[in-house]
């Protein structure tokens, strides 16, 4: 039966539950963002070159004294600046962003009477405060999870934005300068002024080297003091599976997870999770740059579904994050577009074999039979066991070998990867090895006659999805191959009857587009995506996945609006790890933020080997998890 949730509609007995649906978001929160940048930016403007100025009020300069002119040219560099950092935030209706802007800005409407005399300055302010004042009810978003990876990036991103900002605002004043001073002066006058000093630049004027001097002190104090509160507040994790959520994930997977073969993926440990009001579904997701994203189905009874969507849009409403699924199922896809506004886009195909019905025989396995056969030859062997029945010593080799293998400098995985290998409570994962003796001079000695890996999950009780493919660059083409027929030909034998294994992306497009008849716009269609595959796995992806004749499942991309599809893309390939925005800092930095030591020791202790993935999946462009596909 339907789970009733807050927003729905009163049923007709014995009828469906009929949802309504959730009014849009109005637009005065992104015009009221827009305005703040905007007049940000003109208090910066105004305030950096005198030439702004308002000459017909000049003749009120006498009112104030110097020292007050030359605080309110640098209090409208620092306040422009705040507003144009908020803006963002504004036009998300974040709380917070609405507090500090209704606080800063009669600050910048006072800066723009003082310094600039502009009484239009001033009253654009107070009109933007008036219109957040009256629309006060549009701004009730939460703040985001946070970590305090976000001062080290504000130091950077601030410090190079000040810098430039303090180069213009020095040489803004040529007529005033004393002498000539170069390129290098200016630079060491920035670096002097961030931090209080008189630099060696000198002005004629007393005022123009105030109102320099004064704007280089109140940045870098807005550098110190936006650093200092981002590393002082109390941290919240990014996304965390807690030990309780990841029991009741595992109690409605061993009931359910037969589903959707991602199911499995639900448990990453850096996602979160919310639950249905009856506790009989659930959809787990991560915040990536303000999308909230979650991947594959929802977890649990289809018939509870709804009430766990109706939390997560809930939730993304509450924080303004933008809501996206990917890699769910055609039936998850048609859940989620009837219970809310999204729309669905078909992003790819999954490749599942059936495992009994599995043979090298004919002429359409002939490559792959004669591939097989020529890598036996070589004296590989291969191995095919559930997790549990692995050594420590084996477990530890095989985590050594994922990260010496990984190809990337980065992990990568997040809607097909399990991110961890070798846990007790992952005991029924399965895990395929190829073996042979390595020569004196090969690579990676502590390995023994490891030379290639594949780690399977749970598929419900008779399937397995494929998480990791690693091998050896070292070792003889059509290993892969090899691990592969391994698997299909042994699961029987381990109660599996179907295997999932890569995803192939725009697989339909591609298959289509060399028919004969195929369009043009197919064809050209096709044709793009042959030239991306020169550096992504796209078309040698799904030809090495058609080779073992499987069925092609599709899987969606859920989303809001197509406007947003830049947007989520780009969160997609955060979140795979295909694009990496954290700060290279070095390994004698790094270990003195706040819990990344203890992470990264929990990392080992009871999964990959540090800055090790998982495998990856539904990315934009290829699958992570056959990252050493195509020899």
């Amino acid at each position: 039966m339907s789970v009733h949730v807050a927003g729905d509609s009163p049923a007709r007995p014995g009828g469906p539950v009929r949802r309504r649906r959730l009014p849009r978001p109005t637009a005065v929160p992104g015009i009221i963002g827009t305005a703040a940048a905007v007049i940000g930016l003109l208090d910066v403007v105004s305030a950096v070159f005198p030439a702004f100025r308002n000459g017909r009020m000049h003749a009120l300069a006498a009112l104030f004294p110097g020292t007050v002119s030359s605080l309110a040219a640098a209090t409208s560099v620092v306040s422009g600046i705040l507003l144009l950092m908020l803006a963002h935030a504004l036009k998300r209706g974040k709380q917070r962003a609405w507090w500090a802007a209704v606080t800063l800005l009669p600050v910048a409407a006072a800066s723009q009477l003082i310094y600039r005399h502009s009484i239009f300055g001033a009253l654009v302010s107070l009109g933007l405060l008036a219109l957040l004042v009256r629309h006060r009810e549009q701004f009730t978003a939460l703040s985001d999870p946070r970590t305090r990876w976000r001062a080290a990036v504000n130091f950077v991103v601030l410090s190079a934005f000040a810098f430039a900002l303090g180069l213009v605002i020095t040489s803004a004043h040529p007529a005033a300068e004393s002498g000539d001073p170069g390129f290098t002066d200016r630079c060491r006058h920035v670096l002097f002024g961030l931090f209080g000093f008189e630099g060696p630049v000198r002005y004629t004027s007393d005022r123009v080297g105030d109102v320099v001097g004064y704007s280089l002190g109140g940045l870098g104090l807005l550098i110190a003091c936006s650093t200092a509160y981002l590393v002082l507040r109390p941290a919240r994790p990014v996304a965390e599976l807690s030990a309780a959520d990841e029991a009741r994930l595992r109690g409605l997977l061993a009931r359910h997870g037969a589903r959707d073969s991602l199911g499995h993926f639900a448990l990453r440990r850096d996602k979160s999770v919310v639950f249905s009001a009856s506790g009989k579904a659930a959809v787990c997701y991560r915040v990536v740059s303000g999308v909230a994203l979650a991947s594959g189905d929802p977890i649990g009874d289809v018939e509870a579904w709804p009430g766990a969507i109706d939390r997560f849009m809930a939730l993304a409403r509450a924080h303004a994050w933008l809501p996206a699924v990917v890699g769910c199922s055609e039936t998850g896809g048609e859940v989620w577009t009837r219970e809310t506004a999204l729309d669905a886009l078909e992003l790819g195909d999954e490749a599942i074999v059936d495992a009994a019905g599995f043979t090298l025989e004919g002429r359409a396995m002939r490559n792959v039979r004669q591939m097989v056969k020529r890598i036996e030859r070589s004296g590989y062997v291969c191995r095919v066991r559930r997790v549990r029945e692995l050594s420590e010593g084996e477990r530890r080799r095989v985590r050594l070998a994922a990260d010496a293998w990984r190809g990337t400098d980065t992990e990568r995985g997040f809607s097909m990867a399990l991110g961890r290998f070798g846990e007790d409570a992952d005991g029924d994962c399965v895990v395929v090895t190829a073996h042979k003796e390595r020569g004196p001079g090969d690579a990676h000695p502590e390995l023994g006659d490891l030379r290639a890996v594949l780690h399977f999950v749970p598929w419900g009780a008779d399937g397995m999805s494929l998480e990791l493919m690693r091998r050896d660059r070292a070792a003889d083409p059509g290993l892969n191959e090899l691990l592969i027929v391994a698997a299909l030909q042994q699961a029987p034998g381990l109660g599996v009857a179907r295997v999932s294994l890569n995803f192939a992306m725009f697989r339909s497009a591609l298959a289509r587009g060399e028919r004969i008849g195929a369009g043009p716009v197919l064809r050209g269609w096709r044709g793009l995506l042959v030239f991306l595959s020169r550096w992504f796995q796209i078309e040698s992806l799904y030809k090495f996945n058609a080779k073992f004749r499987p069925e092609w499942v599709p899987r969606f991309l859920v989303f809001p609006n197509s406007r947003d599809l830049p947007r989520i893309g780009f969160a997609i390939m955060q979140a795979e790890g295909f694009v990496t925005l954290a700060l290279p800092l070095p390994a004698a930095l790094q270990r003195f933020l706040p819990g990344r030591a203890g992470r990264l020791a929990h990392r080992e202790s009871c999964g990959y080997a540090a800055g090790t993935g998982g495998g990856g999946a539904a990315a934009p462009a290829q699958d992570p998890r056959t990252e050493s596909v195509v020899a």
